[in-house]
Formats: C-alpha cells, structure tokens, sequence
C-alpha cells in the first residue's frame, strides 16, 4: 500500500512573506489578543507583551493561528499546529524568493516534469 492509502494525515506548508504597513496597528491588535486571553497565566501575559511591543514579528505570531486556516474546510480536523514568524529581508526580483522553485514536486509535477495538475499558487 502507499502512504495515501495507509495515512489520513496530510502535512500542509505554506509560506507567507508579508509586509507591515502600519506596525502601530499590529502592535495594537496583538496587545488586545494577549489581553483577551483568558487562559494565559499572568507571568506568560506579561512576557508576550513586551515581545509584541519590541518586535513586529512576535505581534504577528500572536494574531496568526494556523487553526483559521482549516476550520471552514470540510472533513478535515487540525491534528498538530506550529507557527513562528521573523524579520527577513526581502527582494521580490532575487532568485532565492522565486516560489515556483520551491513547488516543483509539492503540486503535481510527474516523473518527466511534466505538471499534471493546475498550478494552485495564486500570487496577488
């Protein structure tokens, strides 16, 4: 048998880069997150908010949760999560940022190449 038709699991990567338009905003709304959580103990509340407020890449992990990504798909349940985010810098025109490099094999291409599959990379 193959590893489709012995697993139900299936691992998703996605990779974002996303630019920070208003880092007072972010920085505000992960500070609402973090204080809106119930469950954080109080020494962990305190620890989150000085990470947000020093770095925009920590406010960002606290406003993104790969659970949102799934919960409208039908028939599938999130099993295992991990997320992190951090600075980088980013050149739209340098090879190492070319997208289509990294998706050779992850969406269809056969033993030739060949794409047997549409492309589902959608870039904006």
């Amino acid at each position: 048998m193959t590893t489709s038709e012995t697993s139900r699991f299936v691992r998703l990567r996605v990779e974002l880069v996303l630019e920070i338009e208003d880092s007072e905003a972010l920085t505000g709304a992960a500070l609402e997150r973090i204080a809106a959580d119930e469950f954080m103990p109080d020494e962990e509340r305190t620890h989150a908010q000085s990470a947000v407020r020093e770095d925009a890449a920590e406010a960002l992990a606290y406003l993104v949760d790969p659970f949102d990504l799934v919960t409208e798909v039908p028939g599938v349940e999130l099993a295992q999560a991990s997320w992190s985010s951090e600075p980088v810098d980013y050149d739209p025109e340098a090879q190492e940022w070319d997208l289509d490099d990294d998706l050779d094999g992850f969406h269809g291409d056969d033993e030739d190449g060949e794409d047997d599959e549409p492309d589902r990379d959608e870039r904006r």
